[in-house]
């Protein structure tokens, strides 16, 4: 199965050499689970001819706001609102999860109370689920026919289910400890809370359910009718 990465942004420039951009570290995410991937950079505007180019999408993080004027942005939500009335399944992450809520007539902001860094711990369908985190943004009004699969008490939409059209998740399940090291090091400084960053340095090491999110995105590309049954009946 052919899963197109729409690379929303870029990893650190100080990091991409060890950890690889967005889309690869995507790709070992995701390794092993019968997936061919094909990245497009859409924040350098390169888009793909068509949304039946690949039978899923998945879009990354990006340092940018989905509210914010790039010239990327609306053609990328046109993409979108596409590929949701073709069925085509999409997967959301941070950014990702928040262009495909506003594409479809959700809302974005910079939340006011401020940032997730680090270790977060979220209720998916009453399992608790552990993902590094690093976003200020939230989807804060969620569009029609989004439902919502996850939640904590800072982040109400943690994730969301578009029927059978879209997975989208807020946390980083692509970032380990040492990148959110990495991104606290180069790009914190003077943005996020000194005492974030100390909660953040202290859960370092604990353990993360990345795999389970990895499941899910398996299952949701691979099956999208199945698995939005899956969450009906609590299973998912």
């Amino acid at each position: 199965m052919r899963i197109g990465i729409l690379k929303c942004g870029q990893s650190p420039q100080e990091l991409r050499g060890d950890k690889g951009d967005y889309d690869t570290m995507f790709e070992r995410l995701l390794a092993g689970r019968g997936f061919e991937f094909t990245s497009y950079h859409v924040e350098n505007m390169e888009f793909p001819d068509s949304v039946h180019a690949a039978q899923g999408w998945l879009l990354t993080g990006s340092r940018h706001g989905v509210y914010e004027d790039h010239p990327f942005i609306p053609p990328l939500e046109e993409f979108i609102r596409k590929a949701y009335g073709a069925h085509v399944p999409m997967v959301g992450i941070c950014f990702g999860h928040q262009i495909i809520a506003q594409a479809l007539g959700g809302k974005v902001v910079k939340h006011p109370e401020g940032w997730a860094v680090g270790a977060q711990d979220y209720d998916f369908n009453g399992q608790k689920v552990t993902l590094n985190a690093w976003h200020q943004d939230q989807v804060v009004h969620r569009p029609e026919g989004a439902e919502v699969l996850a939640s904590n008490p800072f982040c109400e939409n943690a994730a969301l289910v578009y029927d059978d059209r879209a997975l989208t998740v807020q946390a980083h399940p692509e970032f380990d400890d040492s990148f959110v090291e990495g991104l606290i090091a180069h790009r914190a400084k003077g943005t996020v809370p000194e005492p974030l960053l100390e909660q953040a340095r202290a859960r370092m090491g604990g353990t993360r359910q990345s795999a389970s999110i990895a499941d899910r995105i398996e299952a949701f590309f691979k099956a999208p009718r199945a698995y939005r049954e899956q969450v009906r009946q609590g299973a998912a």
